[in-house]
């Protein structure tokens, strides 16, 4: 007979001091920019039954026979042309993200507010993350996934995963889940400043290509809002730079597969603007608050050649708001509207109320025998 082993708190100790744990996830990025970390990497993610949704002997029989062959050795050639003297773009920006965050939750809350970087794939995995939260006292938790726009590929797969891994704890947190944010007004002013700040070094005049990653159509017509929240974000971008509709475009990047994916695509968008005889584009990926391959290396080189040699003359991209200080600021202002309520973020806190009431449990439950 089995028996079902729940993982407990092995530091756990009366009186042990809480905070409240925030849970910052991305999609993942391969270790090294080499084919076997790519593959391995690549396996993990396109396993996932949320990103790919055909039948699943048939797909894992395609995926390891032939596409991971195929696409681990030329994946990982374009990491390379990206690769930063510290590590992948993606874990870099992503830290640097958290960092900022850590520092901003420290001067913002009355209480302790701890924050952890998960990858959806690969290290450090969401398992590793929520277990660091735990370690440091995190009763409470918040779970914020990088994807501004809700896809069920996306930010439902991260649920997935911390829902996953909770099932197997013994004490779980009280869990909230923030699932999009493609409205949020310092998400809006964050990207709009990012825009305002390359037109000052740039000029602008150019047309604004605001690229989206891609979704199959099919997934659209079952009812994934994806689609929809990214056309929302690049209105409410182009209203707050005030810009005429000629003067702006919206399209999907990163196509995978023969089916048919939303629509335009980026790439003959590109082409086509340049045929039609728009010189200057300037490109921004709205979806993407990390630079990562699909900006570094997709954007801002392979489809600024399409642009070019399809007659275009000017091609700016515009690099993601990373840790710029607005997009820590507007990642703060959601963090503070969804932990309302618990205990470190009241101004009712006090560290003295708070030592004070941990020594009186732990007395309280020696005095009924406890160990710790």
């Amino acid at each position: 007979m089995l028996v079902t082993r729940y993982k407990g708190e092995k530091n756990y100790y009366h009186g042990k001091h809480e905070c409240t744990g925030v849970l910052l996830v991305n999609l993942g990025t391969p270790g090294q920019p080499e084919t076997s970390s790519v593959k391995q990497y690549l396996a993990e993610f396109l396993a996932d039954r949320r990103v790919v949704e055909i039948p699943r002997l048939l797909w894992l029989m395609l995926l390891h026979a032939v596409i991971l062959r195929r696409r681990s050795p030329e994946t990982a050639k374009l990491y390379r042309s990206i690769w930063m003297p510290e590590g992948s773009p993606l874990m870099v920006y992503s830290q640097r993200i958290t960092d900022a965050l850590a520092e901003k939750l420290k001067l913002r809350f009355p209480g302790p507010v701890k924050i952890q970087l998960a990858m959806r794939y690969g290290k450090p995995s969401i398992a590793q993350a929520l277990e660091q939260l735990q370690q440091r006292g995190a009763r409470r938790l918040l779970v914020l996934p990088l994807y501004p726009q809700y896809s069920a590929t996306t930010t439902a797969s991260v649920f997935d995963a911390v829902a996953g891994e909770l099932r197997h704890w013994r004490w779980i947190p009280e869990t909230r889940f923030i699932n999009q944010y493609h409205d949020d007004a310092g998400y809006i002013e964050a990207l709009a400043e990012s825009v305002r700040s390359h037109w000052q070094e740039k000029g602008d005049n150019g047309l604004l290509l605001l690229s989206f990653h891609g979704l199959p159509q099919r997934n659209l017509q079952q009812g994934d809002p994806y689609f929809c929240q990214c056309h929302k974000t690049a209105r409410l971008l182009a209203g707050a730079l005030q810009l005429a509709e000629d003067q702006w475009k919206i399209s999907f990047q990163s196509r995978f597969g023969k089916a048919q994916w939303v629509q335009p695509y980026t790439n003959k968008t590109l082409q086509q603007l340049a045929q039609q005889g728009v010189e200057r584009v300037d490109v921004i990926c709205p979806g993407f608050p990390a630079d990562c391959l699909e900006t570094l290396q997709e954007m801002n080189i392979e489809n600024k050649e399409v642009f070019l040699q399809a007659g275009g003359r000017e091609y700016h991209y515009i690099a993601a708001l990373n840790e710029r200080e607005s997009h820590v600021e507007a990642l703060s202002d959601l963090i503070a509207r969804h932990v309302q309520g618990w205990p470190e973020s009241s101004s009712a806190w006090h560290a003295a109320d708070i030592e004070q009431a941990a020594i009186q449990s732990q007395a309280l439950a020696k005095a009924q025998g406890a160990r710790l």
